[in-house]
């Protein structure tokens, strides 16, 4: 159920008085979602999409809103943010922010084929271009993914689980990011997070919108691309990285934004960086001598950075 939040039409109508969307006729829930509260508005000038953070602060979603204007200023496909009358994209209901945005037709894909899986590749790395010289003013009110974050989190993780076995996994993953090579000359800019094809409207099998933002945070550009990987090569169960699928990935995706040769040397990283946070997501499964997260890593430590980065870029 993604809705959390009930909010009635007496609510919607109030909402609505401070933009010049029409008068209220219906909100349809929108089931899709996991974490945030999402209507479908239709009102009298149109239909909308009525999204409430449930787990924001009104900084954050400021943060989102922002984007969206500026990847809808440079023609990226994403709903653009509706202003009320004073000029703000974000509110306020019961404490909580919210945003009104525009509606664009479409529908997800559920069995994707390659031409759509290069249209997602193609916008990931347009997403990446378009950003690089972008500084976003509410940055610091996202989780930015690099190393100090992750160890944070994790930490709190292990004292929140309270364990021997959560202390031992936090000294496995503290281990870990220590050996991760990430230099300052690594480019940063958005990404999106969550490049997942839930989160992609198609219309005629064109790539139509990209939605929720909810994860996009200032972060090495680069992990956009790892998790295009990791969607697309890492096999299971056989917990293995298909080099040739990985590889086709990185030339479709190089083929509408160019890799520095300091991101195709710590891609690996990159890469490593990405599994750890995973272990934070799901940092009770298994336990501190073997769980999923720890065979990736290991995995990926038994290849090497050489021939990783050599499957995927020699002569590219």
């Amino acid at each position: 159920m993604a809705v959390k939040t009930q909010i009635s039409k007496a609510d919607f109508e109030k909402i609505l008085a401070q933009y010049a969307l029409g008068t209220f006729l219906r909100a349809e829930p929108i089931p899709q979602g996991t974490v945030q509260t999402n209507y479908f508005l239709h009102t009298s000038r149109g239909r909308f999409v009525f999204r409430y953070y449930e787990n924001r602060t009104f900084e954050s979603a400021l943060f989102e809103s922002h984007l969206l204007a500026y990847l809808k200023k440079h023609a990226y496909p994403c709903p653009g943010p509706i202003k009320d009358g004073h000029g703000k994209t974000v509110g306020l209901f019961r404490q909580k922010p919210f945003m009104i945005c525009e509606y664009i037709d479409g529908q997800p894909i559920q069995q994707p084929g390659e031409h759509h899986k290069q249209q997602l590749i193609q916008k990931a790395a347009q997403l990446n271009r378009l950003t690089r010289t972008y500084r976003p003013r509410y940055k610091k009110y996202r989780w930015n993914y690099d190393a100090d974050l992750c160890r944070r989190l994790a930490q709190a993780e292990a004292r929140k689980l309270h364990s021997q076995d959560a202390m031992d996994k936090y000294a496995w993953l503290d281990g870990q990011l220590s050996t991760l090579q990430l230099p300052r000359s690594m480019p940063k800019g958005i990404c999106h997070c969550d490049f997942h094809f839930s989160n992609v409207l198609f219309q005629e099998d064109q790539f139509a919108a990209l939605l929720d933002i909810d994860d996009a945070n200032f972060t090495y550009p680069v992990f956009d691309l790892v998790g295009l990987i990791e969607a697309w090569a890492w096999t299971y169960p056989a917990d293995t990285l298909d080099l040739n699928q990985a590889r086709a990935v990185v030339q479709e995706y190089m083929k509408h934004r160019c890799l520095s040769a300091v991101e195709k040397r710590h891609l690996f990283d990159v890469y490593q960086l990405s599994i750890l946070f995973d272990c934070i997501w799901y940092f009770a499964r298994g336990c501190a001598s073997d769980f999923y997260e720890k065979r990736k890593i290991d995995y990926l430590h038994s290849m090497g950075r050489e021939k990783f980065t050599e499957a995927l870029f020699a002569d590219g």
